[in-house]
């Protein structure tokens, strides 16, 4: 089913019916744009593995704290955000122009709830940009044409892959993917991005069987890897201090006790 958009596009109606991973992420994070079918799973998921709600929140914090860093320290003032999920509080675009309002900002996505609430996410200064991409993340071609509009690859770009990569079940898939984004980045550019990982020291080991009861009753399927294998999308490229972290302790906020997560976080510079 699709309904027409004021463009004259059409978008597929949203399935209240199955679980999906924006509503219920939205959900973990207290947000409110979700359905009873994502709180059912939600909480049944949190029953299993009770970090998950923290995993959520990290992740959240990470990418604020990454794209500050960036915009602050590193001159960064374009953004490809792939996979960006519902709005929340503190989304890429506000603090990058809060920061710089010259700052130009791509979101991509595909999932029909988060098109319909690109309207949101469509707000920016006067002196910058913010646009979204209704593009999926197995074509990364396609994306970098299309935002390519909106951003100059010439410069530097961050390119963020936050928890997105981990609904790529196929590994040499998703290896390709993060590698195709990089190439097509001018140097001084950076990676950004967050994985669920099946480390035991981080209790990702405790995540295999939610995930199994996820694929049971939601959509999209997702996996999780080990820190080698997520390295891998950062071949080529060097590592900002502290490295491939759990994401909760990547830069933390000065006197902010933190826990680990079993979601890994990097940040990594093209030369």
């Amino acid at each position: 089913m699709s309904e027409n958009q004021p463009d004259g596009t059409e978008t597929p109606r949203i399935d209240t019916t199955t679980a999906h991973n924006a509503r219920v992420w939205n959900y973990w994070q207290g947000g409110k744009d979700n359905y009873p079918v994502d709180e059912q799973v939600g909480d049944h998921v949190a029953g299993m593995i009770p970090v998950i709600r923290d995993i959520a929140r990290a992740d959240r914090a990470f990418l604020s704290r990454a794209v500050r860093f960036l915009a602050e320290e590193r001159g960064v003032r374009q953004f490809l955000d792939i996979g960006t999920g519902l709005p929340a509080l503190e989304n890429t675009h506000e603090i990058a122009q809060r920061i710089a309002p010259e700052s130009r900002i791509v979101y991509v996505d595909n999932d029909p709830i988060v098109l319909s609430h690109a309207r949101a996410l469509l707000t920016s200064t006067s002196e910058g940009s913010t646009d979204y991409i209704d593009a999926d993340v197995h074509d990364p071609d396609a994306i970098l044409r299309i935002t390519g509009d909106t951003l100059d690859f010439t410069k530097p770009v961050a390119l963020m892959l936050l928890g997105i990569l981990n609904f790529v079940l196929d590994d040499t898939e998703a290896r390709s993917i993060a590698h195709r984004l990089v190439a097509a980045l001018a140097p001084g550019s950076f990676l950004v991005l967050t994985h669920p990982t099946t480390e035991p020291e981080l209790g990702g080991d405790l995540q295999l069987e939610a995930m199994a009861f996820w694929n049971a009753n939601a959509k999209p399927p997702v996996t999780a890897r080990s820190k080698d294998e997520i390295a891998t999308y950062f071949d080529g490229l060097t590592f900002l201090d502290p490295g491939l972290v759990s994401c909760s302790r990547w830069r933390p906020e000065p006197g902010r006790e933190t826990g680990l997560v079993p979601q890994l976080g990097a940040v990594a510079e093209k030369a």
